[in-house]
C-alpha cells in the first residue's frame, strides 16, 4: 500500500476499518508521511536521511469507557486486531466522566497547504538547496551549521456518526547559523514554508553571515531597562506564551494568567496595546493550515485578541459543555497583525536602543503574568542615534510578553517565522518595544 493516499484511498480504509467495529463509538484517524532532511556542520554535510510513516489509531468506546489501539500494519487480519484490541482496552478502562462522545459529520473550509514543489524534493534537490548555502559560507572562510527538513503527508479520520475529514499538506523548514573563525561572531536564519519553492536559502544564508560577520567584537553594556527592536524571530518565542495559555479550562481553575477571581476569565478585558490584533485562519495563503482540530471540530477564521482585547479561549467540548459555551478548538495557526514601520525605520527612529535577532533558552517564571526568563543570541547590536553602533555581549531577560505588549512603540509587516523553540510556524511582525528588561550578561555569543 502506498504511504500518501488520496482522499478516495484514505476514506476506503477507514470505511473498512470501521466495518470491523462492535462497540458503541468509534473513531479511526490515519497518517501517512515521507519526511526528508540534510544536515550539515563546519561547512560539510554530516548526515541525510529519509523517513517513511503510516499509522492508524483506532479508539473505541462503550458508553463512557474509551480504549485506543495503534498499528503500522495495514492487512485486513491486522487491521481487523487493532479494532479488537481498542474494544478489549475499552472494556477494560474506568469510566471516563469527561467523555463527551463523538461528533456527527461536519463542515470544513478549504485549506490548501499542499504544494507539488514541497512534495516532489529528492535528495538532489535538497543538496542542490544547502550547496547554495555552503558556497557562500566557505568564500567568506565562515563556518557553517545548518538543517534543512521537509514534510508531505496527510491526515484523515472518520467515525461511526459519519464524519470524515482529510488534509494533505507539506512544509519544508531551513535553519542556519554561521561562526566567524575565532568563534566570536555568530548569526542565525530560520525560514518555513509550504512551498518549497518560495525557500532562497542563498539570500537566508547571506542575512546568517551579515549578523556573524556584525557580531565578532561584541562589547559589554550594563543590564537594565532598554527600548529593544525585535525581529520576528526573537518575537515569536516569546508570543507563542501568550498562545499556549488561551485555554478557558485553566482560566476558569484560576490556574492561568487569563484567570479572574470568582472563577471568570479575562474575555473582554484590555490586556495589551490596541495595536495588537491576534488571529487564527486556516485558508490563510502565507500559513496554510489543517481545517479541522483533532477531535474533528471545523476550524474557522476565529479572534483571539482585537484591538488589545481578549475575544475568545478555546475550549474542549467536555468544558464548554459545563460551562454552557462554545465549544471552540485551540487553532492550528496563530497570525499577529502588524504595523507600517520597516526595520530600517525602528532603528532610525531610536535615540538609544537594542536590535534582538534571537532568543533562546525560554524558561516560565511565574504562569500568572507569563514571567519569562532567556537569553539573546547570535547577533545583539546596540543602536545610537538612529544607527547600529556596535555588537554587544549577550543577556539574560526577564519579561513577560503581556508587559511587553503593552510598551509597544511601533510594528513592521508580520513575516512567516519558525520558533526556535517548538519549530511551529506563525505570521509576527517586527517591533519595537520600550523598557524591555535585561537583567544580567551572558558570555555565550
Amino acid at each position: 500500500m502506498a504511504i500518501i493516499l488520496t482522499e478516495a484511498e484514505a476514506k476506503a480504509l477507514l470505511t473498512k476499518v470501521l466495518s470491523y467495529s462492535k462497540a458503541d463509538e468509534c473513531e479511526v484517524n490515519l497518517l501517512g508521511e515521507e519526511r526528508g532532511n540534510l544536515r550539515y556542520a563546519r561547512n560539510e554535510v554530516s548526515t541525510s536521511g529519509s523517513l517513511i510513516n503510516k499509522n492508524l489509531v483506532v479508539q473505541s468506546a462503550y458508553g463512557k469507557r474509551v480504549g485506543t489501539a495503534t498499528i503500522d500494519e495495514f492487512d485486513d487480519a491486522s487491521l481487523e486486531k487493532v479494532v479488537r484490541r481498542s474494544e478489549e482496552l475499552a472494556k477494560l478502562a474506568p469510566e471516563n466522566p469527561e467523555y463527551v462522545g463523538i461528533l456527527g459529520p461536519q463542515q470544513y473550509v478549504k485549506s490548501s497547504g499542499f504544494f507539488d514543489s514541497t512534495a516532489k524534493i529528492t535528495p538532489d534537490t535538497r543538496a542542490t538547496a544547502v550547496d547554495k548555502s555552503l558556497q557562500l559560507s566557505r568564500e567568506k572562510n565562515l563556518t557553517a551549521a545548518g538543517f534543512l527538513q521537509d514534510n508531505y503527508g496527510y491526515n484523515a479520520m472518520m467515525n461511526s456518526k459519519g464524519l470524515f475529514a482529510y488534509y494533505p499538506s507539506t512544509s519544508v523548514n531551513f535553519s542556519l547559523t554561521v561562526r566567524t573563525p575565532d568563534g566570536k561572531g555568530s548569526g542565525y536564519v530560520a525560514r518555513g514554508y509550504s512551498d518549497f519553492s518560495k525557500l532562497d536559502t542563498a539570500a537566508a544564508t547571506r542575512i546568517a553571515i551579515q549578523k556573524a560577520q556584525g557580531s565578532a567584537e561584541a562589547r559589554a553594556i550594563e543590564p537594565g531597562k532598554y527600548t529593544v527592536i525585535l525581529e520576528p524571530t526573537a518575537a515569536v518565542v516569546l508570543l507563542e506564551n501568550i498562545y499556549f495559555n488561551m485555554d478557558a479550562r485553566s482560566a476558569d481553575e484560576g490556574r492561568s494568567y487569563f484567570s479572574k477571581a470568582g472563577g471568570k476569565s479575562r474575555i473582554g478585558d484590555k490586556i495589551v496595546d490596541e495595536r495588537v490584533t491576534i488571529y487564527s485562519d486556516p485558508t490563510n495563503p502565507e500559513l496554510p493550515a489543517s481545517p479541522w482540530s483533532g477531535d474533528g471540530r471545523p476550524q474557522e477564521k476565529m479572534m483571539w485578541i482585537e484591538k488589545g482585547v481578549v475575544k475568545n479561549l478555546s475550549y474542549e467540548r467536555y468544558w464548554a459543555q459545563k460551562q454552557g459555551k462554545k465549544a471552540i478548538p485551540y487553532p492550528n495557526n496563530m497570525i499577529m497583525m502588524g504595523g507600517n514601520s520597516s526595520l530600517e525605520d525602528m532603528i532610525k527612529s531610536t535615540q538609544r536602543g537594542i536590535l534582538v535577532t534571537k532568543l533562546w533558552y525560554i524558561r516560565e517564571v511565574d504562569p500568572q503574568t507569563i514571567l519569562l526568563t532567556g537569553l539573546t543570541r547570535d547577533g545583539t547590536f546596540y543602536i545610537e542615534n538612529g544607527k547600529i553602533k556596535h555588537p554587544i555581549k549577550n543577556f539574560r531577560f526577564n519579561e513577560s510578553p503581556i508587559i511587553m505588549l503593552n510598551n509597544l512603540e511601533s510594528l513592521g509587516k508580520p513575516e512567516r517565522v519558525v520558533s526556535t523553540e517548538t519549530d511551529r510556524n506563525y505570521l509576527v511582525p517586527p517591533m519595537k518595544i520600550r523598557e524591555f528588561t535585561f537583567t544580567s550578561l551572558s558570555d555565550a555569543v
